[in-house]
């Protein structure tokens, strides 16, 4: 079984939980054993689009660990908790609530570029360990900035003229993010930037890499694999997660020397990142073009 499984990942299901739940329905329905993997960790607290590889779609796990994701998240203003979410403990208090004016005002410093500290409690690894098991021990973590990207981030509050002088407890938003980026450090930051404090109550990812919430599927209908429903209900196929790389068709020879992890010349294309394909749309590799010259990034056995 080669392709992908983009699971509606229920709260408090762990990303680990649903690689297992996963193998689980396939020994389950008769697949055999299956390689499995996750592009990109979602936390027990948030829901959304989980994508799980199977097979040699796990290839494209480290493509997919590097695109970037769409959230909708709610900030509630007033509490901070050392986790940035519901879960924590309450570390600080401010009786600021914000109107929609004075957070629209702020969210310009959240676009682009920035330099983001992540939460204490994250799997940033520090001298080898996981921040959050340092922290749950007990002891101070210093989180270092890292550079995101925030694409585009919009307040999702209805903006009638009644409501923009309206002190908030809750504020909605949805964020285009590169990797790397918390959405628990954003929420922080623009509740600091109102003058006050905040912390994620709701967190749903919409969309990861080139997979949204329309293809994903629920943990129920994950189960009814395991119990005799038909695969291709169920299971995407590998190239699903290649749309948001151009392909590019391979010859026969080109095919057969791609194949054999040989470099294949003379070809009139752009340089960049494709994913090669045969006369019969089979994926073969992702291929690096450059002058030319295709070199195999990464093959595929289908």
């Amino acid at each position: 079984m080669n392709g992908w499984i983009i699971l509606d990942k229920p709260l408090g299901l762990g990303s680990t939980q649903a690689v297992a739940a996963v193998k689980r329905n396939c020994r389950e329905a008769g697949l055999g054993k299956v390689k499995v993997g996750h592009g990109g960790t979602l936390d027990p607290l948030a829901t959304g689009v989980l994508p799980i590889a199977l097979g040699e779609a796990t290839k494209l796990t480290g493509h997919m660990l590097d695109a970037s994701k769409i959230y909708h998240f709610t900030v509630e203003f007033g509490t901070q908790t050392d986790g940035l979410d519901a879960e924590g403990a309450v570390v600080a208090t401010s009786d600021v609530r914000p109107t929609h004016h004075q957070i629209a005002a702020v969210l310009d410093q959240f676009r682009g570029p920035i330099a983001q500290i992540p939460p204490m409690y994250s799997a940033i690894k520090i001298d080898g360990e996981r921040a959050y098991d340092l922290a749950r021990k007990g002891e101070v973590v210093e989180m270092k900035a890292r550079d995101v990207t925030v694409y585009a981030l919009d307040f999702l509050d209805d903006g009638t003229l009644e409501h923009m002088d309206k002190p908030l407890t809750y504020a909605s938003f949805i964020a285009h993010v590169s990797k790397g980026t918390y959405i628990r450090s954003l929420a922080r930051d623009i509740a600091l930037a109102v003058g006050s404090v905040g912390h994620v109550t709701m967190l749903r990812r919409v969309k990861a890499g080139p997979f949204t919430v329309k293809q994903a599927i629920s943990l129920d209908k994950l189960n009814a694999l395991g119990q005799g429903a038909d695969p291709s209900d169920v299971i995407l196929p590998l190239e699903v997660g290649l749309v948001d790389i151009p392909a590019l068709d391979l010859s026969p020879e080109a095919v057969m020397a791609i194949r054999q992890g040989r470099i294949w010349t003379g070809v009139p294309t752009d340089d960049g990142l494709y994913w090669g394909r045969d006369d019969e749309n089979c994926p073969i590799a992702l291929i690096e073009a450059t002058a030319g010259s295709l070199k195999v990034v990464r093959g595929f056995n289908l």
